[in-house]
């Protein structure tokens, strides 16, 4: 279909909270995403959302040893097992508190979940166990006093240490063993952050907040655990003494029976007594170590807030409330390695199986790096937006994406890898718009700080930045067609300024606007540079300041104008205002030419503290970000609500709603509020709750403020929609939302899509004139039926001698279809030049007819599949180049080592000559 959009990935947002994990691997880390799990690929430098959401933030995960199952469980206790082959939820349990962790154990046959003071040990499905349902619980542990905090499994499978926040490590046993009870094991002073095990033995280290570490050993091996049910093991007694199996039967006949009994049993116990003393287990501290000592010295409030282990190289990371993570070795202790990477609190660590990558994370930032710290280089260093994106921007070709914060960083983005390449933080305050210029060459930022800033693409730097000549907060940019105009509103002063590029001055100073400008546009016309602005003062004004300067046209609006957007075709604006409505409108005789009513299509959404209902909340509901598709056929709409609807230009009916969105940790979510938040005193989210030392979770916010009271304790932002925009090849759009920046592209090959389909196409058909060497009519055919397999196998039927004579056969109503189908399968085949030779014959036989506007999405997605392998190769040529003149230098620096070497080898034997002769000489002189 052709607007079968799914979620295709989640930019922007690179960690929340929770732990890391590192794949079987070693070479992807995968990380909690909010409601969604992230894969980031370090070897291929590419990142993957999993199309999994769920209903509240994911805070523990953990990989089966094999790489196949992750259990990850959200806030609310919701436990999810997910196959990564299949990338799918296979089952759910609900654990109705919170869980702080959970581990597989080494041989992958159970894992261990930490819910308040108990330990649950269940069956890990599959052929290890032969257990198929997916949460078989098998043990339970109570012995903690307080909330269980972290566990470790031993290496055999067979121990479990858990840590508490009654500041001790307990050990539990999964089977029972006669020399194996409960054991605690103290020496600390704060919670327990970590226990780890060593590989090949029962020894284990303990780790709590305040940074104390305790070294702990083991007096029995893992294999002198003794089963419950195994017979105890004979005694060596002298000769003399008595054996239970021979006893002396002509003593025994003179004793009565209860004599026999009572030395018979005392025999019995002496033997056991005597043998658990010798399997006895205890442990023994060895050490205690101050970690946070050298942390301490610059701030005495720094806390250890994440530890990780690795078991083979015996390396202990350690990180901290200040941003700091040290690196040790145990069991000495010695310091390795130390690194600050921020200002913010460490979430989470995690090393690789290697034990050479570690990656942090900081939930404060949205931080996560990887960071190779033999080497001391960053593998991978990605941070989004520390406050809310308010705004994006497509590249002309589709490939880059722009966003801006509230945080003041301008960044770019690699739709096709997911990472940002570049951050720009010249700005002092909120980013309110972005945008990219036609020939993608820069992009432009318009800020609060009352400066429009241009950056280069390829150069990375800020090389532009204007100002007006008097304070203002500016609300809106854009750049016109050409690039040589940028146009900026003001949002306290009611004026657009216009500047050059160029020259880098002010031209006009639009004035007309009686309240804030809320968005502005330039015609997407190359020979036009007509400007359209909507302002909070009702009305819709067309410039073209470049020839008439202040001159406009007014229409008149029922509502406060929020956002206007052009039609590519520039024929017609499309205008969102404050009632919820979409007005469309002709350019050139500003007459309303049709109206969409939206407002029923958002949603209520209302907020946990609301007062009101939810007809009442609806009704302040409006569009704040509207897009045209790029047939402009369709129009893509979006604001103050979890959804985001596409909507038919000319009949004015939705077609399709997108709910963003179903994470239940953001404000604003659900249309009613929960019944059980509902008591006789009112609503539960009303009351304000606080924590020891008059802290955290006060919910109430201050009054008539929308963003969010930043002093509060708990913060729940609600879902919005700041900005959309359709990407230029109409194949994909993006959402800048609270959640992050969200990607939705077509689902190619799920659905079954036919085109103009007939009774005799069929795939034989489509076969037999392959075989038949009727090309063109089977490359229509395989058209009509629309399957990608089955397009891309006629296509590489065809000799490259056929090429030109099948396209030039073909008839006008291919070629969109055909552009389309070239530059996807550019994109993933290995056949390079023949699909290059496919596009210049299409490109050569029917170019006056690719030229009008209804094609310029197939060609957007040519041009983009072409320059995504132009940098591809360029990178590889760039270096088999490098490479080959090394060799070659390296060659010619060896030969001549080598001639050198011969001629003082010659030099060498011709000085002997001499001397031979010379000693002939004196020997005849003798």
């Amino acid at each position: 279909m052709k607007f079968s959009y799914k979620f295709s990935n989640l930019l922007g947002t690179v960690y929340r909270e929770g732990n890391l994990l590192f794949s079987s691997d070693g070479n992807s880390v995968i990380s909690p995403v909010g409601n969604r799990i992230t894969i980031y690929d370090l070897k291929n430098n590419k990142s993957s959302t999993l199309p999994i959401e769920s209903r509240y933030n994911y805070t523990a995960l953990d990989l089966s040893p094999n790489g196949c199952t992750l259990i990850a469980v959200n806030e609310e206790g919701e436990a999810h097992m997910i196959s990564l082959i299949s990338q799918t939820v296979v089952h759910k349990y609900r654990f109705k508190q919170k869980v702080n962790a959970v581990k597989f154990s080494p041989d992958g046959k159970h894992f261990a979940v930490c819910k308040e003071n108990n330990v649950f040990v269940f069956k890990a499905p599959g052929p290890l166990t032969g257990q198929y349902n997916s949460f078989a619980m098998e043990r339970v542990f109570h012995g903690a006093y307080d909330e269980t905090t972290c566990l470790d499994w031993s290496f055999d499978s067979k121990i479990l240490a858990v840590g508490s926040k009654d500041m001790s490590t307990k050990l539990y046993s999964l089977d029972k063993y006669r020399n194996f009870k409960v054991y605690t094991l103290g020496s600390h002073t704060d919670v327990i952050v970590g226990c780890f095990f060593e590989k090949n033995n029962l020894d284990i280290t303990t780790i709590s907040r305040n940074g104390q570490a305790c070294v702990w050993e083991c007096s029995v091996e893992s294999s002198g655990l003794i089963p419950l049910d195994e017979p105890p093991k004979k005694k060596n007694r002298k000769n003399n003494d008595l054996e239970e199996d021979d006893v002396d039967t002509t003593k025994i006949v003179e004793k009565t029976e209860t004599e026999i009994s009572t030395a018979l049993t005392e025999i019995k116990i002496d033997e056991e007594t005597e043998s658990d003393k010798k399997s006895k287990l205890y442990y023994k501290r060895l050490a205690r170590h101050y970690l946070a000592d050298e942390v301490r010295k610059d701030n005495r409030d720094a806390v250890l807030t994440a530890a990780a282990y690795h078991k083979e190289t015996k390396i202990l990371v350690t990180g901290f409330s200040t941003g700091a993570f040290f690196i040790h070795e145990l069991p000495e202790v010695n310091l390795i390695h130390s690194l600050s990477i921020s200002d913010q609190v460490i979430s989470a660590i995690s090393l690789n199986h290697t034990g050479d990558w570690i990656a942090v994370g900081c939930g404060g930032l949205g931080q996560l790096l990887v960071w190779e710290w033999q080497s001391e280089t960053y593998v991978m260093k990605q941070q989004g937006h520390s406050n809310n994106m308010s705004c994006l921007s497509y590249s002309t070709d589709g490939q880059l994406l722009a966003t801006g914060g509230e945080d003041g960083k301008l960044k770019l983005w690699n739709v096709y890898s997911g990472f940002c390449f570049v951050t720009f933080n010249e700005h002092a305050s909120a980013i309110t718009a972005v945008t990219f210029s036609g020939n993608r060459k820069f992009v432009v930022s318009a800020s609060l700080d009352g400066t429009v800033r241009a950056y280069d693409v390829v150069r990375y730097r800020n090389f532009r930045t204007l100002t007006t000549p008097r304070p203002v907060q500016l609300a809106c940019v854009a750049v016109d067609s050409s690039g040589e105009f940028i146009a900026a509103g003001g949002q306290d002063v009611f004026e657009i300024f216009l500047w050059s590029v160029k020259m880098g001055r002010l031209l006009e100073i639009l004035a007309g606007h009686e309240g804030p400008v809320a968005s502005v546009a330039f015609s997407p016309s190359v020979t036009s540079t007509t400007l359209a602005s909507v302002s909070w003062d009702k009305t819709l004004r067309i410039w073209n300041a470049i020839e008439k300067g202040s001159a406009h046209e007014s229409i008149e609006l029922t509502a406060d104008g929020l956002c206007v957007a052009f039609k590519p075709d520039s024929q017609e604006v499309a205008v969102a205002t404050l009632d919820g409505q979409i007005s469309l409108f002709n350019v050139h005789t500003s007459s309303q030419i049709s109206s969409i009513e939206g407002r029923n299509d958002l949603g209520s959404g209302k907020s946990d503290t609301n007062l009101i209902g939810a007809k009442k909340v609806l009704q302040a509901k409006a569009f704040t970000s509207i897009c045209y598709s790029a047939d402009g056929q369709c129009l893509l709409a979006g604001g103050q609500s979890k959804n985001v609807c596409i909507y038919n230009v000319k009949e004015g009916v939705l077609i399709k709603k997108f709910e963003i969105t179903q994470n239940r940790s953001f404000d604003a979510v659900d249309d009613f509020i929960n019944r059980r938040k509902l008591t006789e005193f009112g609503n539960v989210a009303l009351v304000e709750e606080r924590e020891e030392k008059e802290g955290g979770n006060v919910a109430l916010r201050l009054p008539g403020v929308r963003k969010g009271d930043m002093a509060a304790r708990s913060h729940k932002p609600e879902v919005r929609v700041f900005s959309l925009q359709f990407s230029p090849t109409g194949q994909a759009w993006a959402a800048a939302t609270t959640e992050g920046l969200l990607i939705y592209s077509l689902s190619v090959g799920l659905i079954f899509d036919p085109w103009g389909l007939q009774l005799g196409v069929t795939p034989a058909s489509v076969r037999e004139a392959i075989s038949n060497k009727d090309h063109v009519n089977a490359l229509m055919m395989a058209m009509k039926i629309n399957e990608s397999n089955l397009i891309q196998e006629t296509i590489e039927q065809i000799p490259y001698n056929d090429v030109e004579l099948t396209i030039s056969n073909l008839s006008e109503q291919y070629l969109d279809r055909l552009l389309l189908i070239i530059a996807n399968l550019l994109d993933n085949s290995r056949h390079l030049e023949y699909y290059l030779l496919w596009a210049e014959n299409l490109l050569t036989l029917h170019g006056p007819k690719v030229k009008s506007q209804q094609n310029m999405p197939a060609l957007l997605s040519l041009q983009k599949s072409l320059n995504r392998k132009y940098e591809q190769l360029s990178k590889l040529c760039d270096f088999n180049k490098y490479t080959m003149q090394y060799i070659s230098k390296l060659g010619t620096i060896s030969s001549k080592k080598e001639t050198n070497m011969d001629i003082s080898v010659s030099n060498e034997d011709n000085n002997d000559s001499d001397s031979d002769e010379n000693l002939f000489n004196s020997d005849v002189e003798l």
